[in-house]
Formats: structure tokens, C-alpha cells, sequence
């Protein structure tokens, strides 16, 4: 039954829906984000700590955990396409190594910005930072290697095979401040008890990891519709249009 529904959504289809579906997720992710940075920015009291550098962590963590989530939606669309050759899902895959490219780097710069003040330095080789930055390579070799054919779906494929093998890097990222000594500092919102965050400052951060997760959905689906109409320009639903 799973495998049937997969098979049935043609680019024609995911075309339709997705034109349907980016309007509202970028206009969603726009009010969301800009409700989240004012609050974040001038609503929200100074750290005690920190001061305002913390303010930062407002596009920094929505950026690391989607950075780590584009991988999830890669790896599972990697095994629809290796597993059933659905066209849709040869296109995601390369659609989501771009979002989350995009997202690995803004994380890297944000925590380099972050760890200037805090640690007195732009970069440390920190498990967690060292894990995220070859997940940026991950990204870019995946890119890559699925451009580096003149068969698309032979491109398609074997980037498809180095995202699965790439997965394994994914819980290394997760609980590297858990498995090593790292100056990174460990989970605040997502642990077992309270999060060890007042509510002024959580309440926007929720707010921006959810417009960033909008976003995310908007631009996976711009960009994939965008390939399909170019894969598919022969095709005589795509000269229609």
C-alpha cells in the first residue's frame, strides 16, 4: 500500500501541489520570523551570561536542527529512489541537499559569530562543530556527484547512494556533546525535564524554529519543481503551462 502511493505521485502531480502549497508556507515562515526575531531581539531580557550575543541562537538553532532534519527528508527520499526509481523523490533528494547545505553553512557562520565573544575564537575543532562541518561537505559532495552525469537518473542514483551512507554522520552531530568533552554547550530546549531557558526567551525561539521549518518546506518544494519543469520541458504538461 505504501509503495502505491508512493508510485502515484507523478511530477505533473507534485508539480500541482507544491505550486499550491509554497505561497502559503513562505508567507507562513515570513510572519512567523519576523514575529520571532522582534521578540527575540527586543522584547526578550539580556542573558545573564551572555549578554545580548545570545540573541544569535534565534537563527542559529532553527538553522542547526534543520540542517540535521534536511538530512532525515534527504535519506528517506534517497531510499524511495534507490528502493522504487520514483522520479519525484531522485529530484527531492538533490532539492534537499541544497536547502541543507544552505542551512549547514548559516550554522557554521552563526556559531563561529557566537563563539567569538563566548570562546574568544571563530572556530574550535569541537566534536559538534567538526561533525557539522562535514556534514556541509556531505551536502556538497552529494550535489556534486548528482551533476557529475550526463544521465540525470544516473546521477540521481549514485548521489542517492552516498546520502545513505552519509546518514551515519547524523547521530554523530546529535549526541557528540553527550559522547565527547566539547566546549559546545548541551541541549537547553530538547532534554528530559524543564528546558533551562526562561519562557521571555523560549517563546520566540519555538516561534522562529517553526517559521524557519515553513521556509524549509517552501524552498524544498521551489526547488524541486523548479528541476522537474526543466527535466520534464519536453513533456506536454510542462509545454501547456
Amino acid at each position: 500500500m505504501f509503495r502505491e502511493l508512493l508510485e502515484k505521485i507523478s511530477p505533473y502531480g507534485f508539480y500541482t501541489f507544491s505550486s499550491y502549497v509554497i505561497p502559503w508556507a513562505l508567507l507562513i515562515s515570513f510572519f512567523l520570523i519576523s514575529y520571532s526575531f522582534y521578540n527575540g531581539l527586543f522584547v526578550a531580557p539580556s542573558d545573564y551570561q551572555q549578554g545580548d550575543a545570545y540573541r544569535i541562537m534565534y537563527v542559529h538553532v532553527p538553522s542547526a536542527w534543520l540542517s540535521l532534519f534536511s538530512y532525515t527528508v534527504l535519506f528517506f527520499c534517497a531510499v524511495v529512489s534507490i528502493i522504487w526509481r520514483i522520479k519525484v523523490f531522485e529530484i527531492l533528494v538533490v532539492s534537499s541537499a541544497k536547502i541543507g547545505a544552505f542551512f549547514t553553512l548559516l550554522t557554521l557562520i552563526t556559531g563561529s559569530i557566537w563563539g567569538k565573544p563566548m570562546w574568544g575564537t571563530w572556530w574550535v575543532w569541537d566534536a559538534r562543530l567538526t561533525s557539522e562541518l562535514i556534514l556541509f561537505f556531505i551536502y556538497i559532495s552529494i550535489i556534486i556527484l548528482n551533476y557529475s552525469f550526463d544521465d540525470y537518473r544516473k546521477g540521481a542514483r549514485a548521489a542517492s547512494i552516498l546520502a545513505i551512507i552519509g546518514f551515519i554522520n547524523i547521530p554523530i552531530i546529535h549526541f557528540s556533546v553527550d559522547w565527547w568533552n566539547t566546549l559546545h554547550q548541551g541541549p537547553s530546549v530538547m532534554k528530559f525535564g524543564t528546558p533551562s531557558i526562561s519562557t521571555e526567551m523560549l517563546i520566540p525561539l519555538i516561534y522562529s524554529a517553526i517559521g524557519f521549518t515553513f521556509y524549509f518546506i517552501g524552498a524544498i518544494l521551489l526547488s524541486a519543481r523548479n528541476m522537474i519543469l526543466i527535466r520534464e520541458r519536453n513533456k506536454s504538461w510542462v509545454k501547456k503551462i
